[in-house]
């Protein structure tokens, strides 16, 4: 506060003689231009031209925020649940554009339409498709859409949730498993199958998912089996302990990352969290555009000849190097 009071009474200072001779009024005119006071009194000035078009700016990205439509996909990384990576993208957006701010929250018709389609869970990694705008209302149709994933598993182990974050609850050897028998095994989970979804698992029983319910030790019941299309499936590697999936072992799954979810991959599509930018995602939109209308269409197809809701895995990779259910969240 001190400079701008500075600033108020310096001009006083800089009075010059009417009366004063030409070359004494230039001599008084350079002095104050070059002065403190009067470098201060620009100072201020460009500092509030610089407020002003920063305010215009973040008015103008506020607008492109807002104006922004269609499905792109980003990174999801191990760690946070597909919502929170949500929460934590649109805070990132709204940041960007200055908003909420008293301008904006005055236009309550003005709201950022933001989603996800095709959870991942906390500890798997990906491919998440995000919807924004009208492009939340197309999140259903990815749901249906396919999927492929890299799954990592260690033998010899089994947990109560599946993978690598449970209780180990049997142990059993694995040295005479080989290869082959693996192979074999993978040709009874390809083509149409009946899944049983897991009890941890991102279904939801009464409005809360049933991983959450088993977390607290609450009694829950299997959900039917469901349809699931599974294209392929082929084993990469092996090299016991890791690698699993049913043989007379036990396994857990170590890490998942899903590589692909319809037209959208982990490779070209997914943007990491340091381009969750407005600007790059009007790019990524843009780009992403074209991939949509024939795959919306063969879903569409897709769904109306299975009657109902087809969750298909077009490849699975194992792999023994180290290192869900679907819903749609808008805000």
């Amino acid at each position: 506060m001190a400079a701008a009071e500075a600033v108020v009474v310096s001009p006083l200072s800089l009075k010059t003689d009417t009366a004063a001779t030409p070359e004494a009024a230039g001599t008084a005119a350079a002095t104050a231009a070059t002065s403190p006071a009067m470098a201060a009194v620009a100072a201020v000035t460009a500092a509030a031209r610089t407020g002003s078009e920063a305010r215009v700016s973040k008015a103008a990205l506020a607008t492109k925020l807002l104006s922004l439509s269609g499905v792109f996909a980003v990174h999801k990384p191990k760690g946070p649940t597909s919502a929170e990576l949500l929460n934590r993208l649109k805070e990132k957006l709204l940041a960007e554009a200055g908003m909420p701010s008293p301008e904006w929250t005055k236009r309550k018709k003005q709201t950022l339409k933001i989603g996800h389609g095709g959870t991942l869970d906390s500890a798997a990694r990906g491919v998440l498709v995000i919807g924004i705008g009208r492009g939340t209302k197309m999140l259903t149709s990815m749901l249906s859409g396919s999927k492929r994933y890299v799954a990592i598993g260690e033998l010899g182990k089994a947990t109560d949730t599946l993978d690598s974050t449970g209780k180990v609850t049997e142990e059993k050897p694995y040295d005479k498993i080989t290869q082959e028998d693996i192979e074999g095994i993978l040709q009874k989970f390809t083509g149409n199958i009946m899944q049983v979804p897991p009890l941890y698992s991102a279904l939801k029983k009464d409005g809360q998912r049933l991983s959450t319910l088993m977390k607290r030790g609450e009694v829950v019941e299997a959900k039917p089996a469901r349809p699931v299309t599974v294209y392929s499936l082929s084993l990469q590697k092996f090299q016991p302990p890791f690698f699993t999936l049913e043989l007379s072992s036990c396994a857990n799954v170590l890490e998942l990352t899903r590589t692909r979810q319809g037209p959208f991959t982990l490779e070209e599509h997914a943007l990491p969290e340091d381009r969750w930018t407005i600007g790059d995602i009007a790019q990524s939109l843009e780009h992403c555009s074209s991939l949509l209308p024939a795959e919306l269409a063969l879903k569409k197809s897709k769904s109306e000849e299975s009657n109902g809701q087809v969750l298909s895995c077009e490849c699975i990779t194992l792999n023994e190097t180290k290192g869900e259910d679907d819903i749609i969240k808008t805000f």
